[in-house]
């Protein structure tokens, strides 16, 4: 892989990091108008400059070109280097046009959303700094630089996660969003550090060349270099420590708690965050890595298996839900484990087309959610909705699109990449984990259906005095242009002429060379799984149809019949409530009663009062006695002092 230099790429992170440094510092001496013009303009001309370096020099560079450009010596310290670089190939292109394509649309329909929010300028930009960190992230040469991107995206879901600080459930949020990214990002430090070690290479051009010569058989030796059965190779320990940070930021078993939580936020934070940037940190950082991953078959399929896990995971839990966020935050947290699942199996290309088109439908029904809860005056509970498409035409029918998008109905974009990611795990022999998948797909589409009907279709359940108004221009436009690139989004990834896959083909050619050398068994045509997902997603929603629509009674039976199963779906497994028990609380406790009331009061302050009242009462009360303000006495003390300097003299 050779590097190809360019002068301009810093200008896509630094645009919106500029307006927010405009907004920051003067934004609330401006007028709303021109803050919003701020805001949005920046992040709109990052997407000019990105697409025209998709269009214009991109098809110009030979295959496995990166451009480059670097602007200075970050870090020199004896052999370890770091510059402040930034990179473009195929796979970085697609993240900067999902993160500043879609994080303008969620701009514009901020504009509307927040327009009587006392924070406004403050809002902006907060959104404006998220964006130049995820840009930052996608764009970094090298590890550290890519670290602080990583880090950036944190500290900005907790200022807009908290933005309503005064709040202090709210505020809460943001601080279990940021202390849970904590343990992920130790994880991430800990890969970073070996790496060095191992290969002495950050930057991700050097990494490759290191493991394409040398560093090959360095990475796959025993951790511990002893040779011996059971000792997982090196580049398996660093996978998983990588992946380690990629749960906390990408939100799956064990750290997905802080993403139900988020929805706290405003809910264009929710539509930016949990849909098209920060939750995909995590999926781009593992397929930025698939050099390292390809080479452990063993971390991969801990990706794919924690990635098939969670998307199950999830979508029991959204089944019982009634708030409409909470519902799209575990739907998120569900498609991004498929997401992991298409990475882990090392079909990359499948798991980042999943990223893009998740990045459509999710922003759409994320936004369009904000259009419901902003019509309502702030209502949540779809069980105090339904009837809305004929009060809310526009925010209904584009819910519609998304809607039918994530359940996986053909032609919508949902389809083609989840079927490409279920494809992929059922002919590269993972046939448990395509089950898996299988079965999250079936639920995808009843829960997804359950919410529908609540919200849009049958009765109107809406309390006295609420009347529900459409989304005004500036809420309405993106949510039409995301259901357009929902509805046709898909069509780029046509199976057998994936034009998608095709494009990545040369970031991930190494890497899926090593898959496909894997001997395969024996699978069906792909068309059959194919028409079987098809209809497991049909077969979902015409029992949420039934359901929720014909038989509305049926779902209350449901759960009487079988309370501790409902009971624990609805309370989300009451993994909150065992986590309190059993880290929070331990913590606290053990932070109150030794480290603050033993550790801190007799050990740390004992030792520091103990060396003052030493000082005190051993020389400042002795030399005290002898300041006593008398003159006679220091006439006393002088002659004294003068007849033993007569004394010393007079000694031989």
């Amino acid at each position: 892989m050779t590097s190809q230099p360019t002068n301009w790429l810093w200008l896509i992170p630094f645009l919106p990091l500029l307006g927010a440094a405009i907004n920051g510092l003067i934004g609330p001496k401006m007028s709303k108008g021109l803050v919003g013009l701020i805001a949005c303009s920046s992040i709109f001309m990052s997407f000019l400059v990105t697409l025209s370096y998709v269009l214009f020099r991109l098809p110009l560079m030979e295959e496995n070109q990166v451009l480059l450009n670097t602007a200075y010596t970050w870090l020199s310290i004896g052999n370890f280097h770091a510059d402040i670089a930034f990179h473009l190939d195929h796979l970085s292109a697609v993240m900067c046009m999902v993160v500043s394509g879609v994080g303008f649309l969620i701009h514009v329909y901020s504009i509307g959303y927040m327009g009587h929010d006392p924070g406004y300028s403050r809002y902006f930009t907060y959104l404006n700094l998220f964006a130049g960190a995820m840009l930052i992230l996608v764009l970094g040469a090298n590890l550290p630089l890519m670290f602080v991107g990583w880090e950036g995206v944190g500290l900005c879901s907790y200022l807009l996660i908290g933005f309503w600080f005064e709040d202090n459930e709210k505020a809460s949020a943001g601080k279990k969003a940021f202390i849970v990214n904590r343990i992920g990002d130790f994880g991430f430090i800990l890969g970073l550090f070996s790496v060095y070690y191992f290969l002495g290479k950050v930057d991700f051009l050097g990494m490759v060349h290191e493991v394409e010569g040398s560093g090959r058989d360095t990475l796959l030796k025993g951790w511990f270099d002893l040779g011996s059965f059971g000792i997982p190779s090196v580049v398996t320990v660093i996978c998983l420590l990588f992946f380690l940070g990629a749960t906390g930021k990408s939100a799956q078993l064990p750290l997905y708690v802080w993403l139900p939580d988020a929805m706290a936020g405003p809910t264009p934070v929710s539509a930016l965050i949990h849909a098209a940037t920060m939750v995909t940190a995590g999926v781009y950082m593992v397929a930025r890595l698939s050099f390292l991953f390809s080479l452990s078959e063993t971390a991969s399929f801990v990706v794919a298996l924690v990635g098939a896990l969670t998307a199950l995971y999830a979508a029991t839990i959204a089944i019982t839900q009634n708030d409409i966020k909470k519902i799209l935050a575990y739907s998120t947290i569900s498609q991004l484990g498929y997401m992991f699942m298409g990475v882990g199996v090392m079909a990359y290309s499948a798991g980042i087309f999943h990223l893009m088109t998740h990045a459509f439908f999710k922003a759409l029904l994320f936004l369009c959610s904000g259009a419901v809860i902003h019509g309502l005056g702030g209502e949540q509970d779809i069980r105090k909705m339904g009837g809305l498409i004929k009060k809310m035409p526009i925010t209904g029918w584009t819910w519609v699109i998304g809607w039918l998008a994530i359940c996986g109905i053909p032609p919508f974009a949902g389809f083609f990449s989840k079927d490409e990611i279920l494809w992929m795990a059922y002919s590269h022999g993972y046939r448990a984990l395509w089950l898996i998948g299988f079965l999250g797909a079936l639920l995808t589409a009843f829960y997804m259906t359950r919410c529908t009907i609540l919200t849009f279709f049958g009765e109107s359940r809406l309390a006295e005095g609420v009347h529900a108004h459409d989304a005004p221009r500036s809420m309405a436009a993106p949510l039409v242009i995301l259901a357009v690139l929902s509805l046709i989004g898909g069509l780029v990834g046509w199976p057998h002429h994936s034009l998608f896959e095709h494009y990545l083909g040369g970031v991930f050619e190494s890497s899926e060379a090593i898959v496909a050398a894997i001997p395969k068994p024996g699978m069906p045509a792909e068309g059959m799984l194919m028409i079987l997902s098809i209809c497991v997603a049909a077969f979902g929603i015409l029992v949420g149809y039934f359901s929720y629509l014909k038989r509305p009674d049926l779902p209350g039976k449901t759960a009487d019949a079988i309370p501790q199963v409902y009971r624990a779906s609805l309370n989300k497994y009451y993994v909150d409530e065992i986590y309190n028990a059993t880290v929070v609380q331990p913590i606290l406790k053990t932070s109150d009663r030794f480290l603050w009331r033993i550790f801190d009061v007799w050990i740390v302050d004992g030792i520091v009062n103990g060396v003052a009242g030493l000082f005190r009462s051993v020389f400042a009360e002795g030399l005290r006695r002898f300041q006593s303000g008398i003159v006679n006495s220091y006439a006393v003390y002088f002659l004294l002092g003068a007849l033993l300097v007569l004394i010393f003299m007079m000694l031989p």
